[in-house]
């Protein structure tokens, strides 16, 4: 009834506030890092990939667009600090170049070292209940995507 629809109001805003507070924290340390929203996610991907990975898979674990990551690229291969490579006909590899490696080391990888504290932190099992609440939350939201029409 009423109740239930404002209680969920309620959450529903508490939820979206800690996601953009999320978005907000990880822009911050984007730029105290001195690097772009994009170059960050990049960086961050190629660094815990081990150095290299599929175009498509940058595109995948970031969320950001195509388009989006090849700009972002293009600045980053222009500073020396990724390379591609075709692996395929139509399918792109991403590599960090030695400097690039070190741009990683640099940045990305202290913000992994305090990711891995916080998240090393909680008791295992509550470790493994949050992050599958998390998967079944966007599996569900996934599989909804086709109700919402323009």
């Amino acid at each position: 009834g009423e109740m239930s629809m404002i209680h969920q109001s309620k959450q529903l805003r508490r939820f979206n506030r800690l996601v953009g507070e999320t978005d907000a924290l990880y822009h911050e340390l984007a730029q105290r890092l001195g690097l772009s929203d994009s170059a960050f996610q990049i960086l961050y991907t190629l660094h815990v990939e081990g150095g290299a990975c599929p175009l498509r898979d940058i595109c995948d674990f970031s969320g950001l667009t195509k388009q989006t990551v090849n700009s972002a690229l293009r600045k980053l291969e222009a500073g020396g600090s990724v390379t591609t490579a075709s692996s395929g006909a139509r399918h792109k590899t991403v590599v960090l170049t030695p400097e690039g490696t070190a741009l990683a080391e640099r940045t990305v990888a202290q913000v992994i070292a305090v990711e891995n504290d916080v998240l090393g932190s909680w008791p295992p099992d509550v470790l493994e209940r949050y992050l599958r609440l998390t998967e079944d939350y966007l599996s569900a939201m996934r599989a909804r995507v086709g109700e919402v029409k323009a």
